[in-house]
């Protein structure tokens, strides 16, 4: 028969007698403990001999990550695509190092390496927290002997030679009249199924993702609200539980409400509203780009166009969180994106105060204070 106990240290010990056999060994979780139980009476049964202690032993990179992938998947939190993907790079690149070879030196010039190819200072920077985050797992949840010391003393040395740190704030906003040759572009296409550029519009109108439009459904849509529920929303840590009700404006250029009067005519409101697949619908906008030689806009930027023409129109940051559902205000700074003079007359506009043409020729030619009556 098997015990699990929890041990003053919080620790779990499982305990297995069985046949005349017997085992024993000390988990950080009990999920843990309950799977090698499994697994220890399923052998015993087999008619395998069992050592005093079995507990898992992976002795190389690709063992800890697949023992990883393991455990996150028992609890409901299978790694998401791009971790999954970096995992599963990691695994054919260094999956054969043992744990016990893995050292500052080596992770430095795994990073050259992958410098060398084209992987810029965030991408190492995100592999390098997947390996430490294997290796804590490992020593952590199971009481493996690794230490992640190697990885930290490896990113301070690549953040002094500028192979790991943050990426570049994009700042790119697409012209009025880039954005009205891309408008024309993709309704000039008859063939084309999905009407990408009403998806554009509503992107710029809502703020929304090109993965979480193609998700919404009609019944998270509140019209007589103004709202639309977003659920899983894109989350460092909780998407999966990540849900957003966000505010319906009208101050970006288009009304949601009519572009989702125009969508109704197409789904009937029964389902998805935008019953499409993001990534095709980002396929579409590439291309038009790439037909209109506009360079270096992506369809993300129509998230920062969002956010900006609100901070335009007059929006305080909170309120522009209740349309584009950040939650870290901090975030809003790099969609700003105004420049001094717009500030400027925006402000002397919302007192009712005007600027003649005169006052502005002799402020751009002579630097000449601008002052209202209020002064």
């Amino acid at each position: 028969m098997a015990s699990i106990v929890k041990l003053k240290s919080g620790s779990w010990r499982a305990q297995i007698r069985r046949k005349g056999q017997y085992a024993s060994s000390t988990f950080r979780a009990q999920a843990d403990a309950q799977r090698w139980t499994r697994d220890i009476e399923r052998r015993v049964d087999l008619g395998q001999t069992i050592g005093a202690a079995t507990g898992p032993n992976p002795t190389t990179l690709a063992e800890a990550i697949k023992l990883h992938i393991a455990d996150m998947c028992e609890v409901g939190r299978a790694p998401r695509r791009s971790k999954a993907y970096c995992l599963d790079k990691l695994t054919s690149s260094l999956g054969r190092i043992k744990l016990t070879a893995v050292t500052r030196e080596g992770l430095i010039a795994y990073a050259k390496g992958r410098s060398a190819t084209g992987a810029g200072p965030v991408t190492i920077g995100m592999e390098l927290g997947y390996i430490r985050t294997v290796l804590v797992h490992a020593s952590a949840v199971h009481g493996i002997a690794i230490s992640s010391e190697p990885v930290d003393l490896a990113r301070v040395a690549l953040k002094r030679l500028g192979l790991v740190g943050k990426g570049q704030e994009r700042d790119r906003r697409p012209s009025p009249d880039e954005l009205d040759r891309i408008l024309r572009h993709l309704e000039s296409k008859p063939r084309q199924t999905i009407p990408v550029a009403r998806i554009v519009r509503f992107a710029i109108a809502t703020g929304l993702r090109q993965e979480e439009i193609c998700r919404i459904v009609w019944n998270d849509v509140e019209e007589a609200q103004r709202t639309l529920k977003i659920r899983n929303r894109k989350h460092p840590r909780d998407q999966e539980t990540n849900t957003q009700v966000i505010a319906l404006v009208t101050d970006t250029g288009w009304d949601p409400l009519d572009l989702l009067a125009q969508q109704a005519l197409m789904t009937q409101r029964l389902g998805r509203v935008f019953p499409y697949c993001g990534r095709s619908v980002g396929a579409a906008f590439r291309r038009a780009c790439r037909d209109l030689a506009i360079r270096d806009l992506r369809f993300h930027d129509l998230r920062h166009e969002t956010a900006s023409r609100l901070f335009e129109a007059g929006y305080q940051i909170p309120e522009v969180a209740l349309v584009t559902g950040h939650k870290d205000w901090k975030m809003l700074r790099r969609y700003t994106n105004l420049k001094p003079h717009d500030l400027a007359i925006r402000k002397l506009a919302r007192h009712g105060q005007r600027l003649s043409a005169v006052s502005v020729l002799a402020t751009q030619e002579h630097g000449a204070p601008i002052r209202g009556k209020g002064n």
